[in-house]
């Protein structure tokens, strides 16, 4: 017995030498002494070395946690070859081929959960390339399914990938884009849909031969090979692989063909969407043939399942990658099940048909109205990206007109369209790039886009300074001015107006989008409404003046009779949109009124004082527009001096929320084709009706009496509050 210990003892390997320090420190092991200060150590203390620092520590690895340490002991396999060796991704999938064709069919409903997952914003790494066989591709040849699906996947992948990156919009995920050395592309990927159409029609044919009442069973197997052994489970088998198989086909489609340049694709593109969710409406309808097929004392719960079947497909290691590809990022991820990513890829596909059907309308104005109406329905990444590439391609829009010519369209001075000189006009350059920026800036995350237009609102108040001082100089000093310069003079000035129009759009797009990202308390709610009113007057007065230049330009020109019912019905729509615009200025001055009314009489709604002043919050949420003097003379002393002016005689005199409901009747006749906008005013006229019954109410019982218990709530509008009135 002392001799087998000693020969095993002999046998045993040294232990590892400690590795050299380059600073001439000595290593040692300190693993009984942690031991030991473990039992000793209380909260807040540290055991460290003498060089240990704090700045040090922040750029320290964690070592020991699961979540920051990639290279910790963990169950697992150190190479793909390994986890292949050891059957982790067998082929066949089984000797069954039953079998082999239930486990096939878990493979491609958790790549399409892992994919799902990737374009919420997770690297490819830990979500689609945990897939053995997408890292092995070639082992998959034997298996035409399998194959074909992981071939198209990748190609797929490929694509999304190019479209993200051109939009620069993975910025806000910037992991999206990472491909960390994987596999992304090979050679016979240009073939992957001539290989799928192979495989799908073979399997077609199969499925026709089961429907076939006049071909007997045995002329079935002759002639055609089945794709498992069981022939009463055939047609349901093969109808679960070509939804899944057509899915990929039509989703390819929509990718290639949204890519193409000048949105040629797009007609082709609704038609591979709309094919796209009639084939997930067959996945989901595969779901309970799959479950009844499978093991039941495998299966997971819906909400966590990443197969429609219920049970853990074979072929995939989630922690691999984060050893082998050392820029991995080694925190696990959570995939989407697999109805979540159903439900992620009917909105996505909902989301890319919206675009597919857009206009390509040249109009600003009409584009950006698109854009921020697309916005509402929160688009994930992937159709953010296709939008802001169909929008400006070559640095133009659509990739068709120049935005020297859309900014002269604005303009309504079709002359100019074309024009050289006023396409090379130093201002026109600048414009026309703070447009494409702005562009690419509505198509960020709401969170990104509100700091992107903060940020972007001193460009253009700056282009104004600099506008305004060119016509002093030109034009200031002169007195008998001839007909080209008074042309050149009457564009500078439209330039002006216009770029000072869309100055005050982009302020008042910031202030929405604080309400959509929660950024302002009701104590707040005073300041910003009281500042939204300001902008949207200024909006308006220059909205007005373009409007009056464009009217006066077409005067001029002296147009011929038939052109004037273009002209009245473009001035009605101006009109129509000052009127709405004057809605929101109604609205945003009685809700500031209303609220500073009851910080005075009744001292609601009054910030806290304990960790920065109303002063102080003044400036936090406005700091960038005060920068840009947007507008002008405008401070927090103005607001303050406004809202002590406030009281409820006056609110109940001018009735704001009744001034609205006058003018509503009126705008629904001039959106009646618009169905958006119909639904805006209707969520207009709720806010105003609510709230003049809540005045009401108020000025009956008094704004001071103690017993009221006023609240705002977003029942109606997402920007504009509703007073809840109540006694206590």
């Amino acid at each position: 017995m002392e001799e087998a210990t000693s020969s095993s003892s002999a046998a045993a390997p040294p232990p590892p030498p400690l590795p050299t320090s380059i600073d001439g420190g000595v290593w040692a092991d300190v693993s009984p002494l942690i031991a030991a200060a473990c039992h000793d150590l209380q909260d807040g203390e540290l055991v460290h070395g003498e060089n240990f620092s704090l700045f040090a520590a922040m750029s320290a690895l964690e070592i020991m946690d699961p979540k920051m340490d990639s290279g910790i002991e963990r169950s697992g396999y150190n190479s793909i070859e390994e986890a292949i060796e050891d059957g982790v991704a067998p082929i066949p999938l089984s000797s069954d081929r039953t079998l082999d064709i239930q486990r096939t069919l878990d493979v491609m409903d958790h790549l399409f959960s892992c994919e799902a997952t990737w374009h919420k914003g997770h690297t490819l790494a830990q979500t689609v390339f945990t897939c053995i066989y997408l890292m092995r591709m070639e082992r998959t040849s034997s298996h035409a399914v399998l194959n074909s699906f992981c071939r198209i996947l990748r190609a797929t992948c490929n694509a999304v990938i190019s479209v993200v990156s051109a939009a620069r919009t993975h910025e806000e995920e910037d992991l999206f884009i990472m491909s960390f050395g994987l596999p992304l592309r090979d050679e016979g990927d240009e073939k992957c849909l001539s290989i799928l159409n192979s495989v799908e029609e073979t399997i077609s044919r199969q499925l026709r031969a089961c429907k076939g009442q006049a071909l007997s069973k045995k002329k079935t197997l002759e002639d055609l090979e089945s794709l498992q052994d069981n022939p009463d489970l055939e047609e349901d088998y093969c109808r679960a692989l070509l939804c899944r198989l057509r899915f990929r086909k039509h989703f390819y489609h929509v990718v290639t063909c949204m890519k193409k340049p000048y949105g040629r694709g797009l007609e082709l593109a609704r038609k591979h969407v709309a094919s796209c969710l009639t084939e997930l409406n067959l996945m989901l309808k595969s779901r309970e043939f799959l479950k009844s097929q499978s093991n039941v004392t495998l299966q997971q719960s819906d909400e966590n399942s990443t197969t429609a079947s219920g049970c853990r497909p074979v072929g995939f290691d989630v922690s691999l990658n984060g050893r082998l590809l050392s820029p991995t990022p080694p925190r696990a991820v959570i995939l989407l099940s697999w109805s979540n990513a159903i439900r992620y890829f009917e909105k996505l596909l909902h989301d890319l048909d919206v675009i597919c059907a857009s206009s390509l309308d040249p109009v600003l104005e009409n584009v950006l109205h698109f854009i921020v109406q697309f916005q509402k329905s929160i688009p994930d990444l992937v159709p953010r990206a296709f939008l802001q590439t169909l929008l400006v391609q070559d640095g133009k829009l659509y990739g068709q007109n120049l935005f020297s010519d859309v900014i002269s369209r604005a303009l309504s001075l079709p002359d100019i369209i074309g024009d050289k000189e006023f396409q090379m006009n130093e201002f026109v350059v600048q414009l026309g790039q703070l447009v494409i920026n702005l562009l690419k800036i509505l198509c960020t995350n709401t969170a990104w886009q509100r700091r992107k237009l903060g940020k972007s609102l001193q460009d253009w108040s700056t282009i104004s300074i600099q506008l305004e001082l060119a016509l002093k100089r030109e034009f200031g000093e002169t007195q008998n001015i001839l007909h080209q310069e008074n042309m050149c003079m009457r564009v500078s000035k439209q330039l002006l107006v216009w770029n000072q129009e869309h100055t005050y759009w982009v302020a008042s797009r910031f202030l929405i989008l604080g309400f959509e990202l929660d950024l302002y308390s009701p104590g707040e709610y005073c300041m910003v409404y009281w500042y939204m009113y300001v902008v949207f007057t200024k909006l308006i007065e220059k909205m007005q003046l373009r409007v009056l230049a464009s009217s006066e330009n077409s005067r001029k020109k002296g147009k011929k009779k038939r052109d004037h019912s273009k002209d009245s019905a473009r001035d009605a729509t101006f009109s129509s949109s000052c009127l709405l615009l004057q809605c929101y200025v109604l609205l945003s001055e009685g809700l500031s009124m209303m609220l500073a009314v009851l910080r005075n009489e009744s001292r609601s709604f009054q910030l806290p004082t304990i960790f920065n002043t109303e002063q102080e919050r003044f400036m936090q949420h406005f700091d960038l527009l005060q920068k840009a003097r947007i507008p002008e003379h405008i401070s927090y002393y103005s607001f303050r001096e406004s809202a002590s002016r406030a009281c409820i005689s006056d609110l109940v005199k001018y009735n704001f929320f009744k001034e609205i409901q006058k003018i509503i009747p009126s705008l629904k006749g001039s959106f009646a084709s618009e169905p958006d906008k119909l639904a805006e005013l209707r969520r207009i006229e709720q806010v105003a009706e609510h709230n003049r019954i809540a005045l009401n109410i108020i000025s009956q019982i008094g704004a001071g009496d103690q017993s009221l218990r006023v609240s705002f709530e977003f029942s109606h509008h997402p920007h504009f509050a509703v007073a809840v009135v109540k006694r206590s």
